[in-house]
């Protein structure tokens, strides 16, 4: 039994990408199972930034076939799914670790604190960027010109 385009059927998450998630579809109780794909901009109505957010697998979700192309690739939909069933869009999960995304500057450590490997290491990795600094501006100024 093929998938009807525009129906919506019931699904279990099989694998999650970065790009979407495989939701496994039974047409009928007694037919095989069929794969499709829901790309990550089909997942809900916000900016999905993780998909783990939102889903993991083996979770059961609603979701609209889309299309299915010459090849028997399955698009499909779980936002247009719940906006078809009840207007609600996919709740966002909260995230049990989830990390901070803020950048911090590196806590620069005063020279009283610090060991003699530690200045040691410092002085060397000043003089290294002292001496590239150097060379990038002789280069520039010697090799740009054409002499005649």
């Amino acid at each position: 039994m093929q998938l009807e385009i525009g129906q919506i059927y019931e699904g279990r998450v099989k694998g999650i990408t970065q790009y979407g998630a495989f939701v496994e579809v039974t047409p009928q109780p007694d037919a095989k199972p069929v794969t499709g794909m829901v790309h990550i901009s089909e997942i809900t109505n916000t900016f999905v930034r993780d998909i783990h957010d939102y889903l993991s697998e083996q979770d059961v979700v609603k979701v609209k076939v889309l299309t299915v192309n010459e090849q028997g690739k399955i698009s499909m939909s779980i936002k247009q799914a719940a906006d078809a069933q009840d207007g609600k869009p996919v709740q966002r999960k909260p995230r049990e670790q989830a990390k901070p995304r803020v950048w911090e500057p590196k806590r620069r450590v005063p020279q009283s604190e610090m060991s003699f490997e530690d200045m040691l290491l410092h002085f060397k990795q000043c003089s290294e960027e002292n001496i590239c600094d150097l060379k990038r501006g002789s280069e520039r100024k010697g090799g740009s010109r054409s002499r005649k």
